[in-house]
């Protein structure tokens, strides 16, 4: 096992190295592979997460029986803590074989710990040929790092904006337009504030990577990272994408970019939101209490993806108590999103295996046992039908995929250093969109910019 002093201080700085694991096999009885020469495949989660995909290994051993696999889940308090927990098995030599990656470790993988899937998918094109003719295009390409692909997404989420239909007939409005811009959305929070009474509030966010202030800066066309493209990617592309055109070998986010104009006009409009007290502050709350404020109808717009239906119908909202829509056009509408999919670790001595379970993952049948309910939106156009949200859907369900289809979108900013660029960002956005005066806003994104500058500097 070969594991680099570079991968080990880059992981470090995710969460506490050498914290023990919770739960870290499936015991269950009916799962193949319960001894120790199996395939281990690790997902964030805890033994029920692990029991869910029973099905979908046992579809896996119907077509390979000579593969066990061992479904190995790690409870974390959030990706980074599992990412830290996987490195704990590299550094003990028992690392698993694939492992679950969101779109905060994507790069860091990449960069540190997983192996390229190029050859694989190239040696097995035709077989992939029904997946990627389904799959959007910018999807693959967050993937894409320094030219070579390490994952093949199975799930997806934009932030798009949910609102509650009560608050928006209590204040007299209609559904946003599709092209509504930043002002639309202001007057909409300020109307529903003045007919809606209590603890009501018109808009809630939290402090985050995915959701928080990025997708403001999205369709104000900037971010708070400089972002450029990689060269390469044409064997994946010319073969699988022909007449794609634009598409890289990857995104690149090399240098801070707090000190753009437009990253101003962004903090300060959630700054004029925060101030009229029609937003939350993003200190306050997290997800648990986003999903359970917003079902008692104590909030009327918030951002989220598709991976909130089947949460707000465990929650008692029915389809007509809410709907989806684009987030508002400002200097451009372009979407963030963020896409999971399965990595090969480098340290793997089973990686015919390890990409036999990738492969299946990724067809029809693998997806529909995986995801079973609409609790996160399958990477498969065709998955993303009126039968899979029927019921618990919102009217607007085609929002979620037409996202990726109809308007310009990418992925969260996530280097390899993305727990220190996500810890410079959370610690300063609290100060620029409470500051008094344009002034203190400035000053808050000038310490982003130089806590960004610091977190972008690479460990050789």
């Amino acid at each position: 096992m070969d594991l680099s002093r570079r991968a080990v201080l880059g992981l470090a700085g995710l969460g506490v190295v050498g914290t023990a694991l919770s739960g870290p096999r499936l015991v269950a009885a009916d799962i193949p592979g319960r001894g120790d020469d199996v395939l281990t495949v690790a997902i964030l989660g805890n033994a029920q997460d692990a029991a869910a995909r029973a099905d979908l290994v046992r579809a896996f051993n119907e077509l390979h029986p000579d593969i066990g696999v061992r479904i190995m889940p790690i409870q974390g308090q959030d990706w980074s803590n599992f990412f830290a927990k996987i490195l704990t098995l590299v550094a003990a030599g028992t690392p698993p074989d694939d492992v679950v990656v969101a779109p905060e470790g994507a790069q860091l993988f990449a960069d540190r710990l997983a192996h390229p899937l190029d050859e694989f998918i190239q040696r097995d094109a035709a077989e992939l040929k029904d997946y990627f003719d389904d799959v959007n295009p910018s999807l693959i390409e967050s993937f894409m790092y320094e030219g070579s692909l390490y994952q093949l997404p199975i799930d997806f989420n934009a932030a798009n904006v949910y609102y509650n239909t009560s608050a928006l007939e209590t204040a007299g409005l209609e559904r946003p337009a599709d092209d509504w811009n930043q002002d639309d959305f202001l007057r909409y929070a300020r109307e529903m504030g003045r007919a809606n009474t209590g603890s009501f509030l018109p808009f809630f966010w939290t402090n985050r990577l995915w959701g928080g202030v990025v997708p403001w800066l999205y369709i104000n066309d900037t971010s708070f990272l400089a972002e450029t493209t990689a060269p390469g990617g044409e064997w994946l592309w010319d073969s699988f994408y022909p007449g794609e055109t634009g598409r890289s070998g990857g995104y690149r986010w090399l240098e801070p970019n707090a000190d753009d104009e437009r990253v101003f006009e962004s903090f300060d409009y959630l700054r004029t939101i925060v101030a009229e007290g029609l937003g939350s502050s993003p200190a306050q709350g997290g997800g648990g209490e986003l999903v359970a404020r917003f079902a008692q109808g104590q909030i009327g717009m918030t951002p989220a993806g598709g991976f909130w239906v089947q949460g707000l119908s465990e929650g008692g909202m029915t389809p007509a108590d809410y709907d989806v829509s684009y987030f508002p056009q400002w200097n451009g509408q372009r979407h963030q999103f963020g896409a999971a999919g399965y990595a090969m670790m480098s340290t793997s001595q089973r990686k015919d295996e390890a990409w036999e379970w990738i492969k299946f993952c990724t067809t029809r049948e693998g997806m529909q046992l995986a995801f079973p309910t609409p609790n996160t939106t399958p990477v498969r156009r065709s998955m993303c039908t009126e039968a899979f949200y029927s019921e618990k859907g919102p009217s607007h369900w085609r929002v979620f995929y037409d996202t990726l289809d109809t308007l310009p979108a990418g992925p969260i900013p996530a280097p390899p250093q993305q727990a220190a660029v996500e810890t410079a960002l959370i610690k300063n956005v609290v100060g620029a969109v409470t500051a008094r005066s344009d002034a203190g806003v400035r000053s808050a994104l000038g310490t982003l910019q130089r806590d960004l500058a610091l977190a972008l500097r690479r460990t050789t």
